[in-house]
């Protein structure tokens, strides 16, 4: 029998437990960067080997990609949704989920879209299924409830050390060749909104990632933050605030700037609804068993 690799399931483990512990911190009025925080301080604790990307926080239209900058006071409104996207690796092996909170109850609709979207798609998922078999029941469950999938985002394939290793989890029914393999691990993540189902990129980035194999010449104080980046995150997405509380006196943000013009670093944009439509998010990693799904980041609090 395939089995997965035990440290899939411990990294899905440990970001189940986190994501349950800081989606009760999560009200009005406590500052977004101090759950981002608590997130990254909770997986290390609970035994991952490293953080597998900046948590995100993303706030109603806010679609994907928001994660505190340094010194970030920006706080959670009185009402609306909040969506916290976190991972965690053990050895490389990578875990991703999200749930999404409704912080005063005005969207329970908007979180049982997406909630059961992603249920739906974990229950589609045998060996060989089509992906965009996976995205049908996603499209159809969240239009079940009056809601549109942001079409644009997708769920992806996890290989070691790599958060999106080429397939790609559609959230709408497509007719795709490429097919979910036994022994594969994946993460499906629906988004339901009541805009368009289209992102688009806002001005600001928070996260980024290195292309190691660029050589581009740089002036010192942006080479050491080039070298603490490289050295820190390899391949994997990281947060510029991390750089900030181990760069001293230098001016990170105008090193980063720099590093994003001379190609040595990528810079995922916070994303937005198209049509600013309010946004709810669920995920799971999983592993395609003979007989199915195994979820690693399954919660104990989960009710469905």
């Amino acid at each position: 029998m395939v089995k997965p690799h035990p440290d899939f399931m411990k990294s899905g483990k440990i970001t189940a437990r986190v994501l349950s512990l800081v989606g009760c911190e999560v009200r009005p009025g406590v500052k977004v960067l101090k759950i981002c925080q608590l997130a990254e301080k909770k997986i290390l604790e609970f035994g991952a080997s490293g953080i597998a990307f900046p948590c995100n926080i993303s706030i109603d239209n806010e679609a994907a990609h928001y994660t505190s900058p340094h010194g970030d006071t920006k706080q959670f409104p009185d009402k609306g949704l909040v969506k916290i996207d976190i991972g965690a690796h053990v050895n490389g092996h990578i875990s991703d989920t999200a749930i999404t909170v409704d912080l005063d109850g005005s969207y329970e609709n908007y979180v049982e879209a997406a909630k059961s979207a992603l249920n739906a798609a974990i229950d589609a998922v045998v060996p060989d299924v089509s992906l965009g078999a996976v995205g049908k029941e996603i499209e159809r469950t969240i239009k079940g409830f009056g809601l549109k999938p942001v079409h644009q985002l997708t769920g992806h394939q996890l290989k070691p050390w790599n958060l999106h290793a080429g397939k790609n989890v559609p959230n709408i029914g497509m007719k795709l060749t490429g097919k979910m393999r036994l022994g594969e691990t994946f993460a499906i993540e629906p988004f339901a909104t009541n805009g368009n189902g289209t992102i688009k990129s806002g001005p600001k980035m928070y996260i980024f990632s290195n292309d190691v194999r660029n050589k581009k010449k740089l002036d010192s104080q942006t080479l050491r933050v080039r070298n603490i980046a490289r050295k820190r995150f390899g391949n994997l997405p990281w947060a510029s605030r991390w750089v900030h509380s181990k760069s001293g006196d230098i001016d990170v943000d105008a090193a980063i700037k720099k590093l994003q013009k001379s190609g040595a670093i990528h810079g995922y944009a916070v994303l937005y609804e198209g049509k600013d439509g309010i946004v709810s998010q669920f995920e799971h990693s999983l592993f395609v068993g003979e007989n199915g799904a195994i979820v690693s980041t399954r919660r104990g609090d989960e009710t469905s």
